[in-house]
């Protein structure tokens, strides 16, 4: 059968599946022999299991996402009672079917779905400014060097997500894009930056940090110009590449971790993003525990030092991240795996779409321009409500 006919069959046939980025084009995931829902209990079970096999078939793996909650508590971080949507703090998925898919994914929406655009936003510019201020005062006090004020924006909608995920991956394709359809909920998402790639006892983790709007006047060249010379964009992606390298070094051996790509420059479809490679080799011993909690939640979102700017932003905000700022991917039976970071999603819960996006605050930082700069990283999703 043709694999297009095969993922629009598969979509209308209501089975879950899982859609991710590859570097050839995108993996079909779907035939789950086992479901597991994560909580705080049973995350340690499910991270500490003993992986014996060191070849492994290509569906000998488990793949889904810890949500943002899931990660504080993992390292020991409380948040306090916020608004909830009552999502699985996170969801794991044992395929028993692989399908490779090239980059053109085509797929006609027969559905009829007309979705709403009325999206509302959390957080008005006025009430920004003033977490924004707050925030100053906790840089200038040292509490914090680095941290991402969260906005929401959000709207009550039926979707068709694969006609999402398909279209967004013509105008806006990521390297880590992928989808999620279940029976209650979807996620879409143009995530653009690995949190973790392991092979064997290597890994490496590419921090994003910076970001510039795409004009007819802006270039690549130019907007690499704008990164080098630009105070603000430079302390903020400095910070982050220290934190990470910090990060990697508690789990790799001493010496290992190197700088392997210093600030480039990747293109998406409303903007450009500063971004630099780390890499290292794991001590010996490390197990997946290890990683995922020296690693998540990714620095690059949070800010830094990591563990005082969590409860600093978790004691501000007023409603669960949900997906947002957790880790979606895979974990073999043989040990390796590879995260995104859960940004430039569409969660889609119940029927409520929400985007949610960040930008960080450092000494330079203004508040207007990041207030904007949240509106640049979602717009890319929300116009596919249009």
């Amino acid at each position: 059968m043709n694999k297009q006919n095969l993922l629009a069959d598969l979509h209308h046939s209501g089975k879950p599946y899982i859609i991710y980025k590859s570097n050839k084009g995108f993996n079909l995931y779907t035939n789950f022999s086992k479901k597991i829902i994560l909580n705080k209990k049973n995350i340690y079970k499910f991270l500490n299991k003993k992986n014996i096999n060191k070849k492994c078939k290509k569906t000998d793996l488990f793949i889904g996402f810890f949500g943002y909650e899931l990660l504080n508590n993992l390292i020991g971080i409380k948040i306090p009672k916020q608004k909830n949507i009552n999502l699985p703090k996170g969801i794991f998925y044992k395929p028993e079917t692989k399908i490779d898919l090239t980059n053109n994914l085509n797929y006609r929406n027969g559905d009829n779905i007309k979705q709403k655009n009325n999206f509302k936003i959390n957080i008005n510019k006025k009430t920004y400014t003033k977490i924004f201020d707050k925030f100053k005062k906790k840089i200038k006090s040292g509490e914090t060097y680095q941290i991402k004020i969260c906005t929401k924006y959000k709207t009550s909608s039926k979707i068709n997500p694969l006609d999402f995920f398909c279209r967004l991956s013509k105008t806006n394709l990521a390297p880590e894009a992928f989808m999620i359809k279940d029976k209650n909920y979807s996620i879409i998402s143009c995530s653009p930056e690995n949190l973790i790639t392991k092979k064997s006892s290597l890994i490496t983790t590419k921090p994003i940090a910076g970001t510039v709007k795409k004009n007819k006047n802006m270039n690549k060249v130019k907007a690499l110009n704008f990164f080098r010379k630009n105070l603000k964009e430079t302390k903020e992606h400095n910070m982050i590449v220290d934190m990470e390298r910090n990060d990697l070094s508690r789990i790799c051996k001493v010496g290992s971790v190197k700088l392997s790509k210093k600030r480039v420059v990747e293109e998406y479809k409303d903007l450009f993003h500063c971004v630099s490679l780390i890499k290292g080799k794991l001590k010996k011993g490390i197990k997946n525990i290890d990683i995922i909690k020296a690693m998540m939640p990714g620095g690059s979102v949070i800010g830094c030092p990591k563990i005082s700017t969590l409860n600093l932003l978790n004691n501000q905000e007023k409603e669960n991240r949900n997906i947002y700022t957790g880790s979606f991917g895979y974990i073999k039976f043989n040990g390796d795996m590879r995260f995104n970071i859960i940004i430039r999603s569409i969660l889609n819960f119940k029927n409520i779409s929400e985007i949610s996006v960040a930008s960080g605050v450092v000494v330079d930082s203004n508040a207007k321009h990041e207030f904007n700069e949240n509106y640049i990283k979602a717009k890319a999703l929300i116009d596919l409500f249009k």
